[in-house]
């Protein structure tokens, strides 16, 4: 057990009141006794409303889980269906039409459209890439992935492809051709670009071996670097709100090798970028979530840094400076060099050891979550940031798993509770609303409602929607198999309405609408074919792995206009809640064994290929190799699905708990020869009783319908904290 501080009847973990008293409260105005009476205030108003509000979801599921069995031998009516639902309270009549009327928003949530990241926070090396790639190189992301096959003499290697380098600029002047395009030529016919003086300013022009053009529409061009002569070292154009950045440089390996000396052409990429508390981190003791505040502080103070080796070399690494360029009117023009950053707390289910109540009981970790992380970006608020995050004064929280309005209401109240301990402005906090469990998003328009005067984000995920569809409807069947769910109707219904909901409620200039994940990160070349996608659906915002698929993804936000997209939106029907309450149940679909089996295989492979690193090493969030070899970014919400669709066949006959057991035991020996190559792995075969990591797969599977919601934070946590006692850190 950690040594306590007793303050205000709260016993603080030694570390944590270390951290806050020597450097979360310097510089931010605010007494440190007062925070911490302001805290134990807190945690004495909303711990009993959070626990009641854990009861209420309990009781509905226990309500679901016995109107199914009673009719388990039926098909399911829909209508009778939704009237039950109605009567207990599970689906919430809508009131009327309203608007959302956030203010103070940055323009990076509320105008520009564009690629998001989500990374953790925890990982302060990972933090600052995912923060300084509001910026990424073209020339890196084509050369570095899958979009060019490595054919014969296109091969990366380990030192530059002039041939490969030269496919790269052929495509990258075939994307500037679309998106900035010129009157009369290509920007692959440039030998140079220049920034000519006028009367009024500057304008751009692309000379060719034989003519001068300008771009078809000249307001695209936003400024420029000068440099002693006539040619600048960089050009800046914009497109659709999102900045390109066109580097010369003659003496440059690559600009000399190109007709008008471009070096590489820079896209603004990851606008905006979540630093996640949550799915993607394994925090489960004071000592992690202090880091993970640490980390967060470093970021609002603008002086987080990292010193890694890479191939060899020590590599430094802190937060990226804003660029500055001439404008085209000779003034100075200065654009962000980072992502505007949110921060995603915890739900309300979980607690934390870091704070003791004043009966011993650890306090509710997104309570903590919600004083913590707001009480650190208060340094941001000062204004004594040069590398400043919002510039409008507000902070970006974004929760998850909440279930229903009255959740969500909870949240705003404990955010506006706060903003008093911190001396700010009601609705200073903003709120992200996770729009990833059955609940909400059947009710969402009433969450967004009590919301309406702080939400700033709505978003579908597939996979933790995927795992609560599982749970709550375990009782009704056996479910469809996870390829095939993709296309159940209630997902597609559930995508539109998310979108739907946001803009009938004002959301355009003013929030952002996301979609979800990518999960394959090596795989750039299919991601850049369908992840247009969501730019399409109406999402001003979706997620990517990586900094390098943020610059891709750029791409599309430059061939779709968001903005227009969501207005021709606007006249569609909305998404059917009769379809989103369409049980993906099987109904009676004859699989073969080798079906079952390899349909096990897979969700029992991905389970235990996540699990055995965040048990063993801590890792919240990896790219974790499938059955076939293929890495896929791997988190709780992915690890809720496979073990949820296992425990749905283990209860409805589907699979054995014997074939279960087996497989789990065949598939350790494949992950451990995965894994082989890392000295930190510690083998599940053949000591299975033994391995922590198994014995939590194990119980994730065989205690999945005793999982609240089937989260698989309780046996995580649980085990973690047990291989931490038994191994260190």
């Amino acid at each position: 057990m950690p040594d306590r501080i007793s303050v205000y009847g709260l016993q603080i973990s030694d570390v944590l009141h270390q951290f806050v008293t020597s450097e979360a409260i310097p510089g931010t105005g605010v007494d440190v006794d007062a925070f911490w009476e302001g805290v134990a205030d807190i945690v004495g108003e909303f711990t009993e409303r959070n626990r009641r509000l854990l009861d209420k979801r309990e009781s509905l599921q226990e309500q679901i889980d016995a109107w199914h069995k009673e009719r388990r031998a039926h098909a399911v009516d829909a209508e009778e269906y939704k009237r039950f639902l109605f009567e207990i309270g599970y689906l919430e009549e809508e009131g009327p039409s309203f608007q959302i009327a956030t203010t103070n928003v940055d323009k990076e949530i509320a105008q520009i459209a564009g690629p998001q990241l989500v990374v953790p926070v925890l990982n302060a090396r990972f933090a600052l890439n995912a923060t300084n790639a509001r910026w990424g190189s073209l020339y890196d992301a084509l050369y570095g992935t899958d979009v060019i096959p490595e054919e014969p003499g296109l091969e990366r290697g380990s030192s530059y492809n002039a041939a490969r380098g030269e496919q790269v600029i052929a495509l990258a002047c075939k994307q500037l051709d679309g998106i900035a395009p010129l009157h009369g030529t290509s920007h692959a016919e440039v030998v140079q670009y220049e920034a000519k003086s006028t009367s009024t300013g500057f304008e751009l022009v692309a000379c060719t071996a034989s003519s001068k053009h300008r771009l078809k529409d000249e307001s695209q061009f936003r400024g420029f670097r000068r440099r002693i002569g006539k040619e600048p070292s960089a050009i800046l154009l914009r497109n659709n709100g999102l900045h390109i950045e066109i580097q010369i440089d003659r003496d440059d390996q690559v600009g000399r090798t190109h007709r008008a000396g471009v070096k590489d052409v820079l896209f603004e990429s990851a606008v905006t970028t979540i630093q996640d508390c949550e799915d993607s981190v394994a925090a489960v003791d004071a000592e992690d979530k202090t880091a993970v505040y640490r980390n967060w502080l470093g970021l609002m103070k603008g002086d987080l840094e990292e010193t890694f080796k890479k191939d060899g070399q020590t590599v430094h690494r802190g937060l990226a400076k804003d660029r500055t360029y001439i404008a085209c009117d000779g003034s100075q023009l200065k654009l962000p060099g980072r992502s505007l950053l949110l921060v995603r707390n915890v739900g309300h289910l979980m607690q934390s050891d870091a704070v003791l109540d004043q009966s011993g009981n650890e306090i509710f970790e997104g309570i903590l979550d919600a004083c913590m992380t707001s009480l650190c970006a208060l340094h941001d608020l000062r204004g004594k940031n040069a590398k400043a995050n919002s510039r409008t004064g507000s902070i970006y929280i974004v929760k998850p798993k909440m279930h229903g309005s009255k959740e969500v209401e909870f949240t705003c109240d404990l955010f506006g509770r706060v903003e008093d301990v911190l001396g700010l402005a009601r609705n200073t906090i903003k709120l992200g609303v996770m729009d990833e469990e059955r609940r909400t998003s059947l009710n969402l328009r009433e969450c967004v409602r009590v919301a309406k005067d702080r939400i700033v984000f709505i978003n579908t995920g597939f996979l933790d929607r995927t795992g609560d569809e599982i749970h709550t409807s375990m009782n009704a069947g056996a479910m469809v198999r996870k390829g095939p769910m993709k296309e159940e109707p209630w997902i597609l219904a559930y995508e539109d309405a998310n979108v739907d909901t946001g803009l009938a409620t004002g959301f355009p200039r003013v929030a952002q609408i996301g979609k979800g994940m990518w999960p394959k990160p090596d795989e750039m070349k299919d991601m850049l074919e369908s992840k247009i996608s969501h730019p399409i659906a109406g999402a001003s915002c979706a997620w990517v792995p990586s900094p390098t698929a943020a610059t891709l993804h750029a791409l599309h936000y430059h061939e779709v206009d968001v903005a227009q997209r969501q207005s021709d939106l606007t006249s569609r029907s909305r998404g059917s809640i009769d379809d989103m309450l369409k049980i993906p149940l099987s109904l009676g679909e004859n699989w073969s064994k080798e079906e079952v089996q390899m349909e096990l295989d897979n969700n029992v492979q991905g389970i235990l290929g996540y699990v055995v690193r965040w048990i063993d090493q801590g890792v919240g969030c990896s790219k974790v190799p499938d059955i076939n070899d293929v890495g896929l970014m791997e988190d709780r919400a992915t690890c809720r699905i496979s073990s949820q669709h296992i425990a749905n066949w283990l209860l409805h006959g589907v699979v054995s708990t014997d074939q279960v057991q087996d497989t789990m035991r065949r598939m350790a020996a494949i992950v451990d020869e995965q894994n082989a190559g890392d000295s930190d792995y510690r083998n599940m075969a053949p000591n299975f009783t033994g391995s922590i990591a198994f014995q939590a797969a194990h119980d994730l599977i065989f205690c999945g319908l005793e999982l609240p919601n089937g989260y698989t934070e309780p046996v995580l946590h649980a085990r973690r904290r047990e291989a931490k006692a038994k191994y260190g850190r």
